[in-house]
């Protein structure tokens, strides 16, 4: 998926935690670093995100998105 973000990282989902509006999601760059993004749940049910999962953060200015292939 083409973007304009530059910054983009690739890790593996290593959490998700839904909550009613909102979902985190815990995203292994290395062996000792993690990003953790913010998005709506609607976002992480629409990408079917799920533990382990291949995906790439990507960071425009102060916000953290998530792509998957």
């Amino acid at each position: 998926m083409p973007l304009s973000a530059r910054n983009r990282i690739k890790g593996v989902v290593k959490g998700i935690e839904k909550g009613e509006v909102a979902a985190t999601i815990m995203i292994e760059i290395a062996d000792t670093a993690t990003i953790t993004s913010m998005i709506t749940r609607e976002a992480a049910e629409d990408l079917d995100l799920k533990e382990g999962d291949k995906v790439e953060a990507v960071i425009k200015a102060s916000e953290v998105m998530v792509s998957k292939d």
